[in-house]
C-alpha cells in the first residue's frame, strides 16, 4: 500500500490564500509546481504527477473547507483509490508552528474539512499530515479559533511553518513508496530532536 492521492485542504480565493487554514494548499502547491488545473467533475484543482517514480494525484478542493469531502470522494471513486492510499494535508491547532505529524485514522479534532471527508468516504481510515499552526490560547492570543485560522500567521510563526512544510515535503517520496514507518520516524524525529514521537 502506498499513497496515490495527496489532498491539500484550504479555502479557494485570493483572500484566503495566505491564511493558516490554507496550510494544506501550500504543501500541494509545492508538489504541483504549477501543474494544477481546474477539474469541474471533481470541483477541484487537480493534476497527476510522478513522485518517487509513482503516479500520484494531487488535489485541492475548491468547495470551501466544510465541503472538502465532495472533491476527495469524487476523485477517489473515479480512479478507484482506496482510503488507505489517501493522504490529507491540513492545518492543526493542537500542534505548535514548526511541528508536523503523520498519522492514520483518528478523530477529526473538530476540523471541518476532515469531518466532511470522514462522512464522504464513510471511514476515518486514511492518512493525515498535520501541519501545526498553534492554538490562539497557547500562543497567548484572545482571538476566537474561527478568526485565528482565517488570518495569516504572525511574522515569527511563518518561518516555523515553512520549515515544517520543508520537513514534510522531504518525506512525501517515502509515503508514495509505501514506507510509512520510515516517513513517520524521519518526520517526527526532526520535529522533536532527540526522540521519535508517536
Amino acid at each position: 500500500m502506498s499513497i496515490r492521492l495527496i489532498v491539500g485542504l484550504g479555502n479557494p480565493g485570493n483572500e484566503y490564500e495566505q491564511t493558516r487554514h490554507n496550510a494544506g494548499f501550500w504543501l500541494v502547491d509545492h508538489l504541483a509546481r504549477g501543474q494544477l488545473r481546474r477539474e469541474t467533475r471533481f470541483a477541484a484543482l487537480a493534476c497527476k504527477t510522478s513522485l518517487a517514480n509513482h503516479d500520484v494525484w494531487l488535489l485541492e478542493p475548491q468547495t470551501f473547507m466544510n465541503r472538502s469531502g465532495q472533491s476527495v470522494a469524487a476523485l477517489a471513486n473515479f480512479y478507484k483509490i482506496t482510503p488507505e492510499s489517501i493522504l490529507v494535508v491540513h492545518d492543526e491547532l493542537d500542534l505548535h508552528p514548526g511541528v508536523a505529524k503523520l498519522k492514520k485514522g483518528g478523530s477529526s479534532g473538530g476540523h471541518n474539512g476532515l469531518k466532511d471527508i470522514d462522512k464522504a468516504l464513510g471511514t476515518r481510515d486514511y492518512w493525515r499530515l498535520r501541519l501545526g499552526i498553534g492554538h490562539p490560547r497557547t500562543l497567548g492570543l484572545q482571538q476566537p479559533v474561527v478568526d485565528f485560522v482565517l488570518h495569516r500567521p504572525r511574522a515569527e510563526e511563518q518561518p516555523l511553518i515553512d520549515a515544517a512544510l520543508e520537513k514534510s515535503l522531504a518525506v512525501i517520496p517515502l509515503l508514495c513508496d509505501g514506507r510509512f514507518e520510515q516517513a513517520m520516524l524521519e518526520l517526527h524525529t526532526e520535529a522533536n530532536p532527540g526522540k521519535a514521537s508517536k
